[in-house]
């Protein structure tokens, strides 16, 4: 077989992920002539298609996702060793690619930013914000550096770091205010607002009301838990958030804030990251930092990993 080079592996991973080679080029900063040619050249040198091209979409072939799988071990190998290089030489984090959950994102970043800016000068921070699975499985692929997620995770190949602790609040109208607090069984009789599927927040609130036997008498999907909390506003139902977004999200919103007694439901937020990087050292003085910065946040209580 005649040799293939990074540049093939990465270009067609793009086209995998991507689903278009216009797109793909894009995100290479290529034309899309020659992002096809390579992906032509490449397909040349191991006799066989990668990719079924369909009119509007492409995906692999069966022989293409077997290739893929291997290409993205080379290339996350590879973006290893560059790490390896960057913090041999000095210990300092250059760039970091750091995936963050959307029940977590605009609470904890806007701080977050400026404590790690703190503790590297001149990074280079790029954050990506999507649901628990695409974020673990872009984890793996080597797209990331590491990630903040509700824990557990359980995949044997990462690391997990506990950072926080934080109890879920009950939002509803302001209406009920003076209403006592439901508990799990009669919130199942209520219209519960929820995030919509792919969110372990949804996840997380389904269990604590116990829906393995029965589900709640309605409910309703919201892609944010600001839309949520402007529909509990509305009077349509009431909802489920985590205390860390209570202030921002339920500033302008005519809504009651209700806490559950003990034990009330909870979510432990953690950082992971793949066992095999170079960068493990500096991603734990990260988890710290992070660990401090929860100090500010509220109603997050950190935990020591200790």
């Amino acid at each position: 077989m005649k040799h293939i080079t990074l540049k093939h592996l990465r270009y067609a991973c793009a086209v995998a992920d991507q689903g278009h080679f216009g797109r793909a080029a894009d995100v290479q900063s290529v034309s899309q002539p020659a992002l096809s040619m390579q992906i032509k050249d490449l397909e040349e040198r191991l006799g066989q298609p990668l990719f079924e091209r369909g009119p509007r979409t492409v995906r692999p072939t069966s022989f293409g996702d077997e290739f893929l799988q291997r290409a993205r071990i080379i290339l996350q190998s590879v973006d290893d060793l560059g790490d390896l290089a960057k913090v041999s030489k000095d210990g300092m984090i250059r760039r970091l690619r750091l995936g963050v959950i959307p029940t977590v994102a605009p609470y904890l970043l806007p701080r977050l930013i400026a404590d790690l800016t703190e503790l590297y000068p001149g990074l280079d921070l790029q954050v990506r914000e999507s649901v628990t699975p695409r974020l673990i499985a872009e984890l793996g692929e080597g797209q990331l550096d590491a990630a903040i997620v509700a824990l557990p995770v359980s995949e044997p190949s990462l690391t997990e770091v506990p950072l926080m602790a934080e109890d879920f609040v009950l939002i509803r109208p302001r209406s009920d205010d003076a209403k006592p607090v439901p508990d799990a069984g009669q919130l199942r009789q209520m219209r519960l607002l929820l995030l919509e599927e792919g969110h372990c927040f949804r996840d997380q609130a389904l269990a604590f009301c116990d829906t393995g036997s029965s589900r709640p008498r309605e409910w309703l999907d919201g892609s944010a838990l600001t839309t949520l909390v402007q529909m509990v506003g509305a009077g349509i139902g009431v909802t489920l958030i985590p205390d860390m977004a209570v202030a921002l999200e339920t500033r302008n919103a005519p809504v009651s804030i209700a806490r559950f007694s003990q034990p009330c439901p909870s979510r432990t937020i953690g950082m992971v990251w793949r066992r095999s990087t170079p960068m493990a050292k500096q991603l734990f003085q990260i988890s710290t930092k992070i660990r401090t910065t929860a100090l500010t946040l509220h109603g997050a209580t950190p935990i020591d990993p200790t």
